[in-house]
């Protein structure tokens, strides 16, 4: 059975692997069709939420098993050195996000590299609803998404380049990260299901990568 993931850790706990290179994609509302769609507005953005599914031929009775609704918070992305570190209010979470160099090599306190890319060890996603990600302060921003499917492998992965006037929104069963900085940090009003189920790939540990995700539009 698969062990939940640990989310936060030391960096060198972590190997040394090889890169899977993440194409980058400016987000406009034709390329983020089919993984979900831009925002100009947060209170016009409905979170989707998912009907619990049924447990045999029996069905779930009309308008029930979707009554959670969503829980709202803000989700902060901040480089330690080499190390991004992420915080979601809105559902208490806690993460190491990813490394700017290797693990073995990323340091905290100081950037020993410039912050060309991030390396990502994991991704993740929500059966139980979308996932609103809109920026409090108006700078670039990136976020890896992969298509529905628990036949995920690295490269499938794009990485969407925001340029930080508008929000993402993400529909439910979509792969995804945190939300990257292009800044030492960014803050996030997220919006997300209030059940909050994930489902999670270690990607290092189940492919022997990390995905290198650029941060800036060349």
């Amino acid at each position: 059975m698969q062990s939940a993931p640990v989310y936060i850790f030391d960096s060198k706990e972590k190997p040394e692997l090889d890169l899977c290179e993440v194409p980058l994609v400016e987000a406009t509302d034709s390329s983020v069709e089919g993984y979900g769609y831009m925002v100009d507005d947060p209170n016009k953005c409905e979170i989707e939420i998912v009907t619990w599914p049924a447990q045999g031929w029996r069905p779930i009775d009309p308008g029930t098993g979707n009554e959670a609704g969503f829980v709202e918070g803000v989700f902060e992305s901040e480089w330690d050195g080499d190390v991004l570190m992420g915080v979601n209010d809105a559902v208490s979470g806690n993460y190491v996000l990813g490394w700017s160099t290797s693990p073995q090599r990323a340091q905290t306190g100081s950037a020993s590299v410039p912050r060309e890319h991030i390396l990502l060890w994991h991704m993740n996603y929500h059966p139980d609803g979308g996932q609103l990600f809109f920026p409090l302060e108006k700078a670039p921003f990136v976020v890896p998404v992969a298509l529905p499917g628990d036949d995920f492998t690295p490269d499938k992965v794009i990485g969407l380049w925001c340029d930080g006037t508008r929000g993402l929104y993400i529909h439910p069963n979509i792969w995804h990260e945190g939300v990257f900085p292009s800044s030492d940090s960014q803050r996030f009003l997220d919006r997300q299901g209030r059940v909050h189920a994930r489902v999670s790939c270690d990607v290092g540990e189940e492919f022997g990568v990390y995905l290198s995700v650029p941060l800036h539009k060349t």
